[in-house]
């Protein structure tokens, strides 16, 4: 347990998950496939509650973090986006756990399983107390979605955690198909994450490891320019 910065935050395919505790949530993070998707498990302290960002391969892999972290409900799943490198081990843990399955809403029709809520910009995802932000990132995918959380403190100044699945990483956004979904998703990650959060504020991408918006905000310009 890691109760520091945890950037870069680094796991491998078949390793142990790493494990933080931060003011008002417990976070693991295990690399489940040959492509190092990372499956993020968000558990509430106070409730035992949890909920799975990404349940992208290995199902019994995504099921033990449940274990590691003292087994209980899990509230939901959320999908950030509708490749199926990030959802291959989604049918599987949905029926093993019985969650909640959300996604962004352009993607939905993209997955395996039937969606119980479709998520947009500026929604909320329940976890326990824990409330976290729904963040519309487009581009990437049309349904692609990030999630928020802020750390708890009384000024309301906590830092935050986000979850951006493939369209944000150390060093650029996520691949996208024509210069006009690379200008949507750059616009929303500039307008949505980069123009809102704080330097920070940790990055927890969909594959790979952390880093943290100081450590991207200077190159924003040279990803403009350069197109990917």
């Amino acid at each position: 347990m890691n109760n520091a910065p945890f950037v870069p935050g680094h796991v491998e395919t078949g390793g142990p998950a790493a494990h933080w505790t931060v003011p008002g949530l417990q976070i693991r993070k295990a690399s489940v496939s040959a492509e190092d998707n990372n499956c993020y498990l968000l558990t509430e302290p106070d409730g035992g509650t949890h909920l799975i960002i990404d349940a992208a391969d290995d199902a019994a892999r995504v099921l033990a973090l449940v274990t590691e972290a003292g087994g209980g409900p899990v509230s939901a799943i959320v999908t950030t986006h509708r490749h199926a490198d990030h959802h291959r081990a989604l049918a599987e843990v949905a029926e093993a756990t019985g969650a909640r399955v959300l996604a962004g809403s352009a993607d939905a029709d993209g997955l395996p399983v039937g969606v119980d809520g479709e998520l947009a910009n500026g929604d909320t995802v329940a976890l326990g107390a824990v409330d976290l932000a729904v963040v519309g990132l487009r581009g990437h995918t049309p349904g692609s979605v990030a999630l928020a959380f802020r750390e708890p403190r009384g000024d309301g100044a906590g830092r935050v955690h986000l979850f951006t699945g493939d369209s944000l990483f150390p060093g650029g956004v996520g691949r996208t198909g024509s210069p006009e979904d690379f200008a949507s998703l750059l616009d929303d990650v500039e307008q949505r994450l980069f123009d809102v959060y704080d330097d920070d504020a940790v990055v927890h991408p969909g594959h790979g490891d952390n880093t943290t918006l100081g450590a991207e905000r200077g190159q924003l310009a040279q990803w403009r320019e350069r197109g990917w």
